[in-house]
């Protein structure tokens, strides 16, 4: 009996560490996760967006995610920002708060309650309808809650998150710096955090008859004052693919391969030749529009090209364009075909310009001859590379093309390159800039803009244009300043563009398309990009602002095959327009009785046309 007892009392208070539990992971172990997980759905949700505003396109192609560029959204291609956040992130919520509570750590309380506010508020921003108040429970089946209601329920939690946030922590409590990989345990930088989501969400509100511009400007009085305020993910790259979380940039894995261009509506904003634009090069250009180096047969030296962006109102997509173009150090012959097969360069041969530096596809189609005037995206890591294992000269070069693996990874040894630069937020060490001090400004300029202080709005649209490059530079800084597309911007650039005709220089100069431009460039490759483009019903003449996204419009493919989803007739009727992402299949097979009760149209394709609460009027 003795023995048994004590057997008994064993059990009652020891966790066996080897078994799963949600009771032994300390408060710093599961915040990593969940803060690495969150990152996961909210950059892989701002790469659906940005495939829908235009800043980025695919080749050719029919399946799962290129149909988003022709405002199609499969269910292989709306499941993952919905299992990235519920089955990864949130999941470890209630637990994470519960261990914390124990020890009074109300700092990670406070993260935790923040990061279930912005994970609900993105899913709104997605699905419109969702499971909240039963979301996290023990139903298995948890009913729908409207978007007002998940809206203000996560302002309420937003709330609650900047009361524990600012309270004392007791010495006992594990501290947020072991487990925070954003803000380095920095409660204040979660406070403005805090206090910026609450701007963004409240000026999302902007067609609203309850719109509330001085609560705007309340909540930037407490957010990111400067860029050392921002709230950013870092990433690594590294050759090794067994690390836990996250090593390479989501965008750098959302947008890998060859397969992704930006398009002609996305380039023409930072080389300002969009209709009205000054023609003046954003020194951004350089560093985001990736480039691909050519022969020049004029001069005889091989020279950086930009990228020109796809027209995604032409047929392009239709005609099996874009193609995608491989560079070789020698072919067969000198003409332009492309030869049956590539033959390595002869000694003689390398450094002979006729056979370095030249485009090749197999496509023999005549109109996709010029394709490789599109440049990719992508750049992949010199980690490939043996010898190359430099990580902050990631750009231009890998040993493999069709399985092949190539010795010498120079330009006229017969090795093929990567094809491009790559741009700025899709190499493999991309920060995610989750919410910063420009975005702060912008919303600021906007503000202060409908309110009628035009000249304060100048002062804020103008910070935000300088903080966005100055945030670029924090990252350029730590590569080979000698590799083109990836020096630091210099002050002489920004303050000769600040200057320039592409900026408002006095209040009489100053639009809201002029704001929301720099904006959609600084903001890159977000969901935030996506909802302020709903928010001014794209480019529909605003009452009040007109043209806000000037020759943004529909891809020609909409036409062809996603017409039945918009059935508005004209620009300005907001059906028109791509309103948020169907439900997931998850939802569909295991909680289909609520979501159909969710909307009149959830199980309709036109469901992606409808509004989400905070884009309605009332």
């Amino acid at each position: 009996m003795l023995n048994f007892a004590s057997c008994k009392k064993w059990l009652d208070v020891n966790d066996n560490p080897s078994k799963a539990s949600e009771v032994v992971p300390t408060p710093d172990l599961r915040l990593r996760s969940i803060q690495m997980q969150f990152v996961d759905a909210y950059e892989s949700s701002g790469t659906r967006a940005a495939w829908i505003t235009q800043n980025v396109t695919k080749i050719t192609g029919s399946t799962n995610n290129d149909a988003i560029i022709r405002w199609d959204f499969p269910l292989a291609s709306t499941t993952w920002p919905y299992q990235a956040w519920f089955v990864y992130a949130a999941s470890n919520l209630e637990p994470l708060i519960n261990k914390a509570t124990e020890e009074e750590a109300w700092h990670y309380v406070g993260v935790a309650q923040l990061i279930h506010a912005w994970g609900f508020m993105l899913m709104l921003d997605l699905y419109g309808e969702m499971p909240y108040t039963e979301a996290l429970g023990s139903n298995i089946s948890p009913k729908y809650d409207d978007g007002k209601t998940i809206f203000y329920g996560c302002m309420d939690m937003l709330d609650k998150a900047i009361e524990n946030l600012s309270k004392a922590q007791p010495a006992s409590a594990t501290p947020l710096s072991g487990g925070d990989v954003w803000n380095n345990g920095d409660p204040q930088k979660w406070l403005k955090l805090a206090y910026g989501l609450k701007a963004r969400w409240l000026n999302n509100l902007s067609k609203k008859s309850f719109y509330d511009p001085d609560a705007i400007l309340a909540a930037l009085e407490k957010a990111p004052q400067s860029n050392a305020d921002n709230t950013v993910m870092d990433a690594i790259n590294t050759s090794e693919t067994n690390i836990s979380g996250i090593v390479a940039a989501l965008q750098h894995t959302n947008l890998g391969g060859t397969g992704n261009r930006m398009t002609k509506w996305y380039t023409d904003l930072l080389t300002n030749t969009f209709t009205g634009g000054s023609g003046v090069m954003d020194p951004r250009a350089t560093r985001i529009i990736p480039s691909a180096e050519f022969y020049n047969s004029t001069t005889g030296k091989k020279e950086w090209r930009l990228s020109q962006g796809v027209d995604l109102k032409s047929n392009i997509r239709t005609s099996a364009g874009p193609v995608s173009y491989e560079i070789m150090a020698t072919k067969a012959d000198p003409t332009t075909t492309h030869p049956s097969g590539y033959v390595r360069a002869t000694a003689a041969q390398r450094g002979d310009p006729l056979f370095t530096n030249r485009w090749f596809t197999t496509n023999t189609t005549a109109a996709r001859q010029g394709d490789s005037v599109y440049v990719s995206v992508y750049s992949d890591r010199l980690d490939w590379i043996a010898d190359f294992q430099d990580n902050k000269n990631d750009q231009y070069l890998a040993n493999r093309y069709n399985g092949m693996t190539l010795d010498n990874p120079n330009f006229n040894d017969g090795v093929i390159n990567i094809n491009s630069t790559g741009s700025f937020y899709i190499r493999a060490d991309a920060p995610a800039h989750l919410l910063t001090y420009h975005e702060m400004c912008f919303i600021k300029a906007e503000v202060l803009f409908r309110k009628g202080d035009v000249g304060g709005a100048l002062i804020a649209y103008k910070a935000g244009i300088r903080a966005h490059m100055e945030a670029m530079n924090e990252k350029l800084r730590e590569y080979d300043q000698t590799k083109y597309g990836k020096q630091v911007i210099s002050e002489a650039e920004i303050s000769g563009f600040l200057a320039s005709g592409a900026v408002a220089q006095n209040a009489g100069e100053l639009t809201m398309a002029k704001i929301m431009q720099q904006k959609q460039i600084a903001m890159s490759l977000t969901v935030q990009n996506w909802n302020d483009m709903r928010r001014f019903n794209y480019s529909a003449p605003h009452p009040k602002f007109g043209v806000v996204y000037p020759d943004f419009g529909r891809p020609f493919e909409v036409n062809a095959t996603s017409l039945e989803c918009y059935p508005g007739g004209a620009p300005t009727d907001v059906r028109y327009w791509p309103r948020r992402i169907q439900q997931c299949s998850h939802e569909r097979n295991y909680n289909s009785t609520n979501w159909m009760a969710s909307n009149p149209e959830a199980n309709l394709r036109t469901i992606l046309s409808v509004p989400v609460w905070w884009d309605t009027e009332e």
